[in-house]
């Protein structure tokens, strides 16, 4: 008797393999589409620009865009805060010097003032009677040391007479001696009272010049607080252009902030801003041109601020005769690296340095109209030259217009 035989299942796992290779066969198959797309493209020769690499007389250089800026700025600091009161002109006025610009008010400046006047009318009213204590003093002094020198001339005269009647044995011997003990006496007073009178001019004097001293003292504190009452009424310290003065009525400003600035008119300086790239090559004295007003000047580095800001640090060049120009104005300026000219290999600049980076270009073969991707190696650049110092020869033509639609491509097709 014959057997059913049971239909054999195609097994799961061989199924879930099945599929698997499958899908990446597909995947793999995609991908090398993919890469084959991008390591070649098809593009026309309307598309692109061409360029000859050739020897050319180069002079390293760079283009900035620099600004005009008075060479000497005057800010209007203020050494002592305040409420402003009054202000008097207007931004971008010319004003001349000690022309009043703003008037502020400070309560306690005027209360010290007042106060410093109370102290310098007390001490030279203690001055003035101390003087006058002094003289009194002196000249009581000086009429007890005349008494004293009339005392000892009359006794002197008491004497002489004493001892001519001692003589006749009119006066006695103890008589005179008394006489002559009082004279002694009397001396000795006069001496003493001249050794007080010396003593007490030189501490007189000492005392008096401590006193003019305090006074003295006393009278310039009371000048600075009216010297800083006075600076309240803030004046221009120079004449020129007030191009910045941030003042408003009736608002208080803090001791040692700024109201604005003053610009000396008719000098003026460049100043420009550099990458930071270039901080070690650019020094003092460095050649430039520029085009200011429609002439073409010829300056030079005057004034290298190294502080790097914002991946940038920044240059003066001061300009010498009438220029005409106006604050903040902005001209085009090509400062040179190099000191002289040279021969060199050098492409055109073009937008293929923004995509490539300045390491690959695409060199043209005019026979196959296709490109090819090139490794090369740039030195020195102009603005309108950049020199190429691997890579290439003299005579290859590259493309020179953009790559951003085909950076990634290894070679191109180009059509007529």
């Amino acid at each position: 008797m014959d057997k059913q035989l049971k239909k054999k299942r195609f097994p799961l796992k061989m199924l879930g393999m099945t599929g698997l290779i499958l899908v990446l066969s597909v995947a793999v198959a995609w991908q090398l589409n993919s890469s084959e797309s991008r390591l070649r493209s098809t593009l026309t020769m309307q598309d692109i620009s061409l360029a000859t690499a050739k020897p050319r007389v180069l002079r390293e250089s760079i283009s900035l865009r620099a600004s005009a800026v008075p060479q000497q700025t005057v800010f209007l600091d203020i050494t002592d805060g305040g409420r402003v009161e009054e202000r008097f002109v207007e931004q971008g006025s010319y004003v001349e010097k000690g022309e009043p610009l703003v008037q502020l008010s400070n309560t306690n400046l005027q209360l010290d003032l007042i106060s410093r006047e109370a102290q310098v009318t007390e001490q030279m009213n203690f001055l003035r009677n101390t003087q006058m204590t002094m003289e009194t003093n002196r000249l009581n002094l000086q009429r007890d040391i005349l008494d004293l020198k009339y005392q000892i001339q009359t006794l002197k005269r008491h004497i002489a007479q004493s001892e001519e009647l001692h003589a006749r044995s009119m006066v006695s011997e103890e008589e005179l001696i008394s006489l002559r003990e009082k004279l002694d006496y009397q001396q000795d007073l006069l001496e003493l009272a001249r050794q007080r009178q010396s003593t007490e001019e030189t501490i007189r004097e000492l005392q008096l010049n401590q006193l003019e001293d305090s006074v003295d003292m006393l009278t310039r504190n009371l000048e600075f607080a009216r010297q800083n009452v006075n600076n309240l009424l803030i004046r221009a310290p120079i004449s020129g252009y007030l191009s910045e003065f941030n003042v408003e009525k009736g608002e208080a400003r803090e001791a040692g902030s700024r109201l604005g600035q003053i610009d000396l008119p008719e000098r003026y300086k460049l100043v420009a801003s550099i990458d930071e790239f270039y901080l070690n090559r650019v020094q003092l004295g460095m050649a430039a041109r520029a085009e200011v007003g429609g002439r073409t000047l010829d300056l030079q580095v005057d004034r290298i601020d190294s502080r790097v800001t914002s991946s940038q640090f920044q240059i003066e060049f001061n300009l010498t005769g009438d220029i005409q120009m106006t604050r903040g104005q902005s001209f085009n300026l090509t400062l040179h690296l190099e000191k002289d000219e040279q021969q060199r290999l050098a492409i055109p600049r073009g937008p293929f340095l923004q995509e490539g980076g300045g390491h690959f270009v695409y060199v043209f073969d005019e026979e196959s109209l296709s490109a090819v991707r090139t490794p090369v190696r740039l030195g020195r650049q102009t603005p309108q030259w950049v020199e190429v110092l691997e890579g290439v020869s003299e005579g290859t033509r590259i493309i020179t217009s953009s790559y951003r639609d085909f950076q990634q491509a290894d070679s191109i097709q180009l059509q007529q």
